[in-house]
C-alpha cells in the first residue's frame, strides 16, 4: 500500500482528494475561484465537512461562474441558507458574492485570476521538503500577502491561514510529507 500523508486518513473520499487533487497546480479561473470558495467555507470546520457538501456547492453557486456569482440576488442568497447541503453561514454566503466580484476586479486588472494568484509564488509551485505534518505551517509570508490582496481587493474569508490552505489545494506549494508517493506528480 503507498505511503500518503496522514491528513486523509482512510475515508475514500478524502483518500481520492489527496490523491488525485491536493496539490496539483490549477490554473482554470473558476476551479480557482472555486477553491477559494471552498476553503472560506471550511473556516472553523473540517475540509472533509464541506469536501462532502462539495457537489451541492457546485449546484448552489452556479457551477462557480464567477460572473453568476457575483450577480446573485439578496433573495439568492437567503434561499441558500436553507439549503442543508451547504454551509448555512449568512456570512459565508454573502462572501462568495462579495468575492466573486473581487475576483472579477482582479481579472480586469490582472488579466486573470490565474496570473494573480500565481504571481504571490512566481508563477512556479513552491516544493517542500516536510518529513511531518508537524512542520507544515498553517501561514506563510506569501499567504499573508494573498490574503491582504485579496481582502484590499474586497474578497472575504481569505485569511492567512485559509490563504494557505489554497495555496496547498490548489498546488501553488506542495506540502505533500517527503514519503509520501504523490510528491512531485
Amino acid at each position: 500500500m503507498p505511503e500518503r500523508c496522514p491528513w486523509c486518513g482512510t475515508d475514500p473520499l478524502y483518500v481520492a482528494y489527496h490523491d488525485d487533487e491536493w496539490g496539483v497546480p490549477v490554473h482554470d479561473d473558476r476551479r480557482l475561484f472555486e477553491l477559494l470558495i471552498l476553503e472560506g467555507a471550511q473556516a472553523g470546520l473540517s475540509w472533509i465537512t464541506v469536501l462532502r457538501k462539495r457537489e451541492t456547492y457546485r449546484e448552489a453557486f452556479h457551477g462557480f461562474d464567477i460572473a453568476r456569482v457575483a450577480a446573485m440576488s439578496e433573495e439568492e442568497e437567503a434561499a441558500l441558507m436553507s439549503n442543508a447541503g451547504i454551509v448555512r453561514n449568512r456570512l459565508k454566503i454573502r462572501g462568495a458574492r462579495k468575492t466573486a466580484n473581487a475576483v472579477i476586479d482582479l481579472q480586469a486588472r490582472h488579466g486573470s485570476l490565474d496570473a494573480f494568484l500565481w504571481s504571490f509564488v512566481d508563477g512556479q509551485p513552491r516544493v517542500n521538503h516536510w518529513t511531518s505534518m508537524s512542520q507544515v505551517p498553517t501561514a506563510t509570508p506569501e499567504a499573508q500577502a494573498m490574503s491582504k490582496a485579496l481582502a484590499h481587493a474586497g474578497a472575504t474569508f481569505v485569511g492567512p491561514t485559509i490563504c494557505y490552505a489554497f495555496m496547498q489545494a490548489a498546488g501553488l506549494v506542495d506540502d505533500h510529507l517527503a514519503h509520501c508517493f504523490t510528491r512531485h506528480r
